[in-house]
């Protein structure tokens, strides 16, 4: 036995099973357990000693074969485990959704993964939720019942795997869906059912952008997260009932609340209304008083429905009608039988001074009305028939010089000094910075958009300080101060058009540094009133620099450069400092319709490489890149990049 035992073949027979047990037990890589084998046939053993080597070595591997299969399966399950925990862990649906699909791209590591969820009404299913998906068309599918391979999963409710989409005869292929994959460049493609209960709620998938088999556990990990995924989905759903629910007992409940204080507020009514007639109060209190009084919404309009004052109660999510023509048939019954009337749960009470009318004042939070509270609306209409007088004798007074002031101007007419003095006096800084606002409506009276503006100008609602308002040109003009014109043009639209009852375009330039500016920003602000409108922005807001292209074509200064570095200044630096082409790679990827599979071939380069430096433009330029919008603007950008000295110079890249 010592004698087999110091033998020279068994020596290395010993050595060599003793570095096979190393290898395995430091998980080493499959090539090195070839070299024992190796070690002993340059050593010269041979015959059954060498067998003896090869027979262990083979063993060997496939010991570490098992142990690797346990490995994977056990990380797999931790994965599972946490991915249950995770999900577990959110509320909100589209947080569980990006999160069961990114980490099903963890788990498989393919480089697409995707879900869809099945429109009982619609009788499809359409993709909610991608990770590395780059093409927009992919992203916005929707696939019939039984069509393509996610159709048919969630048809069938079984899980179905492709090495290669397009080549696969099993799957009932459309132009839709097929153009969609193809778009993306995906060849395998793995789908398996989300399903709560028996029901089939949507399909979870993986994809690779190269053929590939999926493995039987593969698809079994992925149901498996499926599972996961489908409880997580109804849980979340479930919640939001949840909450909605709770909303509609806490509406419940603030109702009871108001019911309960009606006997509070009749022992105050009259105690407030006396008050607010001795210190003779304004509009806005007049709105304020009535709205605690009754615990409602308060509108209070003139004669030609232009809204003067509004006040709300906490209890009241919203006043009523917007404009005021939407009240003229009730105030028209209201004039005719001298009493407040209903109008689909609003009360409206017509403001007079004898026979003529001053406008009106609506109640919204009521559909019913108690007497008590009926005659207390009602006097709060003579109140603001008194208010009304005076305050349109004022108005009419300063309405004259500042309409005076904003023509003198915009004309350049006067000493810029004498106008500044002058603004001065009715309470408006020339010294700070102003912009000009152009508004115009096809149906609503000018005079009457002009009474609005003018009130909206007083007030300085929104602006930073008070402005003028006239008619100029044959348009409604507005100045004021504020440095953010598109915004406000946005805005002054939106408050224009609600207290006509019309639309309202408003076109919007500047700031302008001191009155001598003023009459170039108002053409400016008149040219983008008319762009608008030909882009059919009627009844809206905006500036000349928001219009992207349309502004560069349109403005005094057609700063090209700077409109491509506004588009692609990100991405042209990071080539710059890197020597890359992204934006060769952006050019070439429009060129080819936005085709992964075309653009690749255009570049002579992978398509894992185009979608690599299309996930860098995204980083660069915001995840919405590829939009309808953005993807004009872009291209717009390309393409005067490509003609200016910077373009046609080009940078030479070695790659992203």
């Amino acid at each position: 036995m010592l004698a087999d035992v110091t033998a020279p073949g068994t020596r290395h027979s010993l050595a060599a099973l003793r570095r096979l047990l190393d290898l395995l037990a430091r998980g080493a890589p499959t090539e090195d357990f070839a070299r024992p084998a190796a070690d002993a046939r340059e050593a010269g053993v041979r015959g059954g000693e060498l067998a003896a080597i090869t027979d262990a070595t083979e063993v060997a591997l496939r010991i570490r074969r098992t142990l690797s299969q346990h490995r994977r399966r056990e990380a797999q399950l931790t994965a599972l485990f946490d991915t249950a925990s995770d999900l577990a862990a959110l509320r909100d649906l589209d947080a569980v959704l990006r999160a069961i699909v990114h980490r099903a791209k963890l788990l498989l590591g393919t480089d697409v993964t995707y879900l869809s969820l099945n429109d009982e009404l619609a009788g499809d299913t359409y993709m909610r939720v991608t990770d590395g998906s780059v093409a927009a068309a992919f992203q916005q599918v929707r696939l019939g019942m039984g069509e393509g391979l996610g159709g048919l999963v969630a048809q069938t409710a079984r899980p179905y795997a492709t090495g290669d989409y397009q080549r696969d005869t099993r799957f009932h292929h459309t132009t839709t869906i097929d153009s969609a994959v193809l778009d993306e460049g995906l060849r395998a493609i793995l789908g398996v059912p989300l399903r709560v209960g028996a029901r089939i709620i949507g399909v979870l998938y993986a994809a690779d952008r190269a053929p590939r088999e999926f493995a039987a556990e593969e698809v079994a990990l992925l149901s498996s997260l499926a599972d996961h995924a489908a409880i997580a989905i109804d849980g979340a759903r479930l919640l939001e009932e949840t909450r909605t629910a709770l909303v509609d007992l806490n509406s419940a409940s603030e109702t009871i609340r108001t019911h309960s204080g009606e006997m509070r507020r009749a022992e105050e009514a009259h105690d407030q209304l006396t008050d607010l007639v001795l210190r003779g109060g304004g509009a806005d209190d007049v709105a304020a008083a009535i709205a605690d009084i009754l615990d409602g919404g308060i509108l209070i309009h003139d004669a030609d429905g232009a809204e003067l004052a509004r006040s709300r109660a906490e209890s009241v999510a919203s006043p009523g009608p917007a404009a005021g023509q939407e009240l003229a048939p009730a105030v028209a019954a209201s004039r005719a039988s001298g009493r407040a009337v209903p109008l689909n749960g609003t009360w409206v009470c017509a403001v007079l001074a004898g026979p003529e009318l001053l406008g009106s004042i609506a109640l919204t939070g009521h559909a019913d009305l108690a007497d008590v509270d009926r005659l207390l609306f009602e006097r709060a209409g003579v109140v603001t028939a008194l208010l009304l007088l005076l305050r349109r004798s004022v108005a009419e007074a300063e309405d004259r010089v500042r309409g005076e002031l904003l023509g003198d101007l915009l004309s350049r007419s006067g000493d810029p000094g004498a106008l500044t003095a002058r603004a001065r006096r009715l309470g408006v800084d020339l010294a700070r910075r102003h912009c000009v606002f152009v508004a115009d409506s096809e149906t609503a009276d000018r005079h009457r958009l002009l009474a609005v503006a003018a009130r909206h100008a007083q007030a300085g609602k929104g602006l930073a300080g008070k402005g003028l308002a006239g008619i100029h040109e044959g348009h409604v003009v507005l100045v004021a101060p504020t440095d953010t014109p598109g915004p406000s043009a946005r805005k002054l639209a939106a408050e224009l058009g609600q207290a006509v009852g019309s639309p309202v375009t408003v076109g919007a330039a500047g700031p302008a540094a001191g009155p001598a500016e003023l009459p170039t920003a108002h053409t400016e602000a008149c040219r983008c009133l008319s762009a608008l409108r030909v882009l059919g922005h009627t009844g809206h807001g905006g500036a000349t620099d928001e219009l992207g292209f349309v502004g560069v074509l349109l403005g005094d200064r057609a700063d090209l450069g700077g409109y491509v570095r506004a588009t692609l200044g990100p991405v042209l630096d990071y080539d710059a400092e890197r020597g890359t082409d992204l934006v060769g790679t952006l050019d070439a990827y429009f060129a080819e319709g936005a085709s992964l599979t075309r653009t690749k071939t255009a570049l002579h380069v992978h398509v894992n490489t185009v979608v690599q430096r299309l996930e860098r433009v995204g980083r660069l330029l915001g995840q919405d890149w590829n939009s309808p919008a953005r993807t004009l603007e872009i291209q717009l950008a390309l393409r005067l990049h490509g003609l200016t000295s910077a373009g046609r110079a080009g940078i030479r890249p070695s790659g992203d």
